[in-house]
């Protein structure tokens, strides 16, 4: 028996496949991003955008802090000497405080109601959160006047009891409640309902009450947005003018908040003491500012 011995074919490697090895092994080029806007575009927007700002915001805020110290510092602190101002500071500050606890209580139950629970009237009562949002300032103050006045519906009574509202603290403060309401229930009302009600559940199911409950497991969960909503609040209240103007009688010495001493003493040509209030009302306003950029940052960290 005899054996053949057996050929091995060899086969030459295909040029194809060496081909795709090595283009497989090359870095790859970057690509322009077909999404992406051209380069002149991008740099247009941003240009128009910081120009808006730097016109409109930084130049006003950089020439008010100017013109308060165009005559030194002597003539700058001699404004805040003034009786009429140093009470219109004073006014403002209270006003403020009460009018931001008032919208903080309400903010919460009203934020609270609308998302923890299902009744009757739920949307007209979030229509009416943001009425302010839609209503002049001015038509705010006046429907309070009509309400509360001398010749208003309440007046008559209120005057048989010696009750003062309009052209009084009370007046500047339901003002000032009317025009800031919305912020706090605004900042709330979607993060409560982003967080739906199961820690609360749960909460109630561990034997926990109510007030337990809220001050244990809602309030830290919405800890920020309220805070940002109270620091929205109190921007907008400090600077209110229309409402107040219309409710306040511009007494001086004692219904005169802030912006309304300032429109007296530049209306009198009392340029620098009017840059000068103004100044503070600027700086309070940077104040709110850099903390609403802290707690951002924060609540960002958390």
């Amino acid at each position: 028996m005899t054996y053949q011995p057996v050929t091995v074919a060899r086969y030459a490697p295909r040029v194809g496949a060496s081909r795709t090895a090595a283009m497989t092994l090359r870095k790859p080029t970057r690509t322009s991003d077909v999404r992406a806007d051209p380069a002149p575009m991008r740099w247009g927007i941003i240009s128009i955008a910081i120009g808006f700002l730097v016109l409109f915001i930084v130049m006003p805020l950089l020439n008010v802090f100017g013109q308060a110290f165009a005559k030194g510092w002597s003539a700058y602190f001699a404004a805040f000497g003034n009786p009429d101002a140093l009470a219109a500071i004073q006014l403002t500050l209270i006003a403020t405080a009460i009018s931001v606890g008032l919208n903080l209580v309400f903010g919460v139950i009203a934020a609270w109601a609308i998302t923890k629970y299902d009744f009757a009237g739920k949307s007209l009562l979030i229509t009416v959160i943001d009425l302010p949002f839609s209503v002049s300032p001015v038509i705010a103050g006046l429907v309070f006047v009509l309400l509360f006045g001398a010749q208003g519906y309440l007046g008559p009574w209120l005057q048989e009891h010696d009750i003062k509202i309009i052209f009084a603290l009370p007046g500047i403060v339901l003002a000032t409640v009317f025009v800031t309401f919305p912020f706090v229930a605004r900042e709330l009302i979607p993060l409560m309902r982003e967080q739906g009600t199961q820690d609360e559940e749960a909460s109630l199911s561990l034997g926990a009450s109510a007030l337990r409950t809220f001050f244990c497991v809602t309030l830290p969960n919405v800890k920020w947005a309220l805070l940002y909503g109270v620091l929205l609040c109190n921007a907008r209240a400090m600077g209110e003018f229309g409402a107040v103007s219309v409710v306040s009688g511009h007494i001086r010495g004692e219904t005169n908040t802030m912006p309304l001493h300032i429109e007296i003493l530049y209306n009198e040509y009392q340029f620098t003491a009017a840059f000068a209030v103004a100044s503070l009302l600027a700086l309070l306003a940077l104040v709110t500012l850099v903390a609403k950029v802290l707690l951002e940052t924060r609540a960002s960290e958390e």
